[in-house]
């Protein structure tokens, strides 16, 4: 009988974690259609947010109320991770206005690159091998941006790989804070502090908020959705599969905004960009293989 479950928890397993790939691989087309709509960056990462924290806490009362407590030390560690992870979004958001989504996207491929640094730096054994998937990322990054007849936006390039950074942090604090700590708790009180610091920064922005249409409101529903269900979905294939073969079916989301900015926002790239994509991803896949490397245990952001 535990011969036949296995099996079945693993194959539920690869659809959730397919499932919340393909479902985050949509984050930045919504984003973009919020943009078209006339939706400013501040406020879409705020509403985008807190309406997403609403979803998961009305899930988690209704399904996981055991999964609200949590200790004292480990709510001091998510409430750093989600102030670090909250800033990043707002580079994110920001960085996104300015680029389109295929290229915003493969930006924000590189931050296991970022944790490499980050932990290399705290001590960290920096092997040969590391340091060629370093400088591969480095080709790549200029194959897609410094390379073709126009050049992305220098400003909307520096947010996202600031976003990156931010990201890659994040993922550092936890992996230092909050090792041992549950997941579900973890993400949930995350993605709360995310709201409260991107919902300050929209306030403190001094900027009144600008009509919302219709549209507007879809992509950002949309967007918290998106959020909310990815997550959850991590959950399942976390438990399921673990976190490295979580991390390798990731490289789906990426896949996945390429593909339908391609086919809904008539992106294009060059036979150059499309040249630094396969290298970045190349780097990202081998990037997770380094033993340095905790990734692997992250809720995608």
């Amino acid at each position: 009988m535990s011969a036949k479950r296995i099996p079945s928890r693993q194959t539920s397993g690869v659809f959730a974690a397919l499932f919340a790939a393909v479902l985050l691989g949509w984050a930045p087309i919504l984003g973009k259609m919020a943009y078209h709509a006339g939706v400013e960056p501040y406020t879409l990462a705020a509403l985008r947010t807190l309406l997403a924290v609403v979803l998961l806490w009305t899930f988690y009362l209704v399904r996981w109320r055991t999964s609200i407590l949590i200790g004292w030390r480990d709510l001091l560690g998510c409430i750093g991770m989600g102030a670090v992870n909250g800033v990043g979004s707002l580079f994110y958001y920001t960085g996104l206005q300015r680029l389109d989504a295929s290229l915003a996207s493969l930006l924000n491929t590189l931050y296991p690159i970022w944790v490499f640094i980050f932990l290399s730096s705290s001590g960290h054994e920096i092997s040969r091998m590391a340091l060629g998937r370093l400088a591969l990322a480095l080709v790549g990054l200029y194959l897609v941006t410094g390379v073709g007849p126009t050049r992305p936006d220098s400003l909307g390039v520096m947010l996202m790989l600031a976003s990156a950074a931010a990201y890659g942090w994040h993922l550092v604090l936890g992996q230092w804070v909050l090792a041992d700590a549950p997941t579900r708790p973890v993400t949930l009180y995350v993605l709360t502090t995310m709201a409260a610091v991107v919902g300050v920064a929209r306030v403190t922005s001094g900027r009144a908020l600008e009509p919302i249409s219709v549209s507007g409101w879809e992509a950002i529903l949309g967007l918290a959705v998106v959020t909310a269900l990815s997550r959850l979905m991590t959950f399942a294939g976390l438990q399921r599969l673990g976190g490295a073969q979580m991390a390798l079916l990731g490289i789906l989301e990426l896949l996945t905004t390429l593909l339908v900015a391609f086919a809904m926002l008539g992106e294009r790239l060059s036979a150059t960009q499309w040249a630094g994509a396969v290298i970045l991803t190349a780097s990202a896949l081998l990037v997770r293989r380094e033993k340095t490397d905790r990734t692997e245990d992250r809720p995608p952001g």
